[in-house]
């Protein structure tokens, strides 16, 4: 579900502004895309709930996807804010990033392409770990890792926090910020949740009601149309740029 939702998200171009999280997932040229083999599994294992909420957007419904397997697996709360338009047509492939081409090419693409930062990147590396439990050879080159990598089995929560694409730790930037999340917990749930709230917001202009209040987790929306969302028991207003 996470995979989802990024790869949907993680096709925005800030410069064309195309792309982007506007449920473009739902057509089958997208799923076809190299990088999001697999995908149509998530997108089976919703459309049972989907046929509930049919109101709902298949933008909104696939980012809030990746908002709540992100919470369930013991990872950070991550406020979600509605009111994604479908798009009747997919980015063309090749924008995703590659984690086998390094670092240069992962600033290329969140950087330049996405508009996020060095910051980003790390914080949202951690996520990589969902699924598949994958152990990793970082003990020796990040302080703190040790006595954690010694064990058998990692839980979510710990591999969320650890898991980081290797060549992060070798790059002068992300390494400070990789050594930064295995000393502390918190100050990496509370930045992964501020990137990923950037990537699922992309091409989204958000703007805040006269009094503030905080989005419920799992909170459903009562009326979405015209590009405008009125979710249940809130008072954000999301308007499309």
């Amino acid at each position: 579900m996470v995979r989802l939702a990024w790869h949907s998200a993680g096709t925005f171009d800030c410069a064309s502004r195309t792309g982007g999280p506007f449920g473009t997932m739902r057509f089958d040229d997208e799923l076809a895309h190299g990088a999001n083999n697999g995908l149509h599994i998530a997108l089976r294992l919703l459309e049972p709930i989907r046929e509930q909420f049919t109101t709902i957007s298949h933008a909104d419904f696939h980012q809030l996807a990746g908002v709540v397997a992100v919470e369930v697996t013991g990872g950070p709360e991550i406020p979600f804010h509605p009111g994604r338009e479908d798009k009747p047509q997919p980015p063309p492939e090749g924008r995703l990033p590659d984690a086998t081409k390094g670092c240069d090419h992962l600033r290329q693409v969140f950087l330049k392409q996405m508009g996020l930062t060095d910051q980003d990147i790390v914080a949202l590396s951690g996520a990589h770990t969902l699924g598949r439990c994958t152990r990793i050879d970082l003990a020796s080159k990040v302080p703190g890792l040790q006595t954690l990598l010694s064990s058998t089995t990692l839980t979510s929560s710990e591999q969320l926090k650890f898991r980081s694409l290797i060549g992060s730790v070798d790059d002068p930037v992300f390494r400070p910020l990789v050594e930064k999340y295995a000393a502390d917990e918190e100050a990496f749930f509370a930045d992964y949740a501020e990137a990923h709230l950037k990537l699922l917001s992309s091409g989204l202009l958000m703007l805040k009601c006269v009094i503030p209040c905080v989005i419920p987790r799992h909170s459903w929306l009562l009326w979405v149309g015209g590009g405008f969302a009125f979710p249940l028991n809130f008072c954000h207003l999301i308007c499309l740029m």
